[in-house]
């Protein structure tokens, strides 16, 4: 039976465009690269995020706790974890809010080293928090989230919910208000539209960190799946289209060229000189857009929290009703 990484590789090779998902590209380097990433001069959502939750944490926390009963219990579920940077501002803030009520963290991640590292740093820095962490998918940890009886505030930051397209955005969103019940809270980072020179250049950046993440991609499917992508035969490729909010990225084959793979029997994958796969999304958003969308879902806006440049903001989120 074939891994989940390789029929993922077989089935998004096979499609007419070619693409693949960036879920894929966090095994333990691609979890390093993007710990450069967020370091990068140009890449300013990371830094913008965190200086929101450094300057507004105590708000954001009483938000998110304030449908729960005093003295409830709390589960801090947070798809998506990668570091936990951010996250432990407000874990802190929710610990420090008066008669604070017993709280649980739930890191989900896909990526098992970048959870164990989660893990051992909160060991050190919040030793009284009991943590149970989760290496899942959304789908499993949706399911995770459903089961657990306590008030939840549920934490999708960092801008992911632009790696999502257009409709998947909408479903994503209807499936996470699905288990929610007025009493929990969900809390998503949305990264706003601005100068698009400035997009454009966070996604390209001038040292090269963000095109060796892209093609660490294909490294991983070398590495484990046996395949012979050539990556000097290969380019990193990122544009953005201000009319849509679409940042797109895409490896580009460089020449006409036949990659095998060995998991899949040999099956041999041809590639166009200039041939592209498509790797990541990764939408902006306006305050508009952001209300019609969660509207769409079933969830309205509670409170609105943003940097003074109003590059990036943190939406609070409730299930009508």
């Amino acid at each position: 039976m074939l891994n989940q990484l390789a029929e993922h590789l077989a089935q998004g090779l096979s499609q007419t465009p070619k693409s693949l998902s960036s879920k894929y590209f966090y095994d333990t380097v691609g979890s390093r690269l993007f710990q450069q990433i967020m370091a990068l001069p140009e890449y300013y959502p990371t830094r913008t995020e965190l200086a929101i939750f450094e300057e507004q944490g105590a708000a954001i926390a009483q938000a998110l706790r304030a449908g729960a009963g005093v003295g409830q219990p709390l589960a801090v579920v947070e798809l998506g974890a990668g570091d936990g940077l951010k996250t432990k501002i407000l874990l802190r803030a929710l610990l420090g809010l008066p008669a604070a009520s017993p709280l649980t963290y739930v890191p989900v991640d896909i990526s098992p080293s970048a959870l164990d590292e989660l893990v051992a740093t909160l060991r050190q820095e919040l030793p009284a928090l009991p943590t149970a962490p989760l290496t899942a998918e959304y789908g499993e940890a949706l399911a995770t989230l459903a089961a657990r009886p306590e008030p939840k505030a549920v934490l999708f930051v960092g801008s992911n919910i632009g790696n999502f397209g257009p409709v998947e955005q909408l479903a994503f969103l209807q499936a996470l208000a699905a288990p929610l019940t007025p009493a929990d809270r969900l809390l998503v980072g949305f990264d706003l539209r601005k100068d698009p020179r400035r997009i454009r250049a966070a996604y390209d950046d001038a040292q090269g960190v963000t095109a060796e993440f892209n093609l660490n991609l294909l490294h991983r499917f070398n590495n484990e799946l046996g395949a012979d992508f050539q990556l000097e035969h290969w380019q990193h490729f990122p544009d953005y289209d201000p009319s849509t909010g679409a940042m797109r990225s895409w490896l580009v084959s460089r020449r006409a060229q036949t990659v095998r793979v060995a998991a899949l029997g040999g099956q041999a994958f041809e590639f166009e000189a200039w041939e592209a796969i498509h790797t990541e999304n990764s939408f902006k958003f306006s305050l508009p857009q952001i209300e019609a969308l969660a509207a769409s879902a079933g969830l309205q806006v509670v409170e609105v929290f943003q940097d003074a440049a109003g590059d990036f903001a943190d939406v609070v989120l409730a299930v009508e009703g």
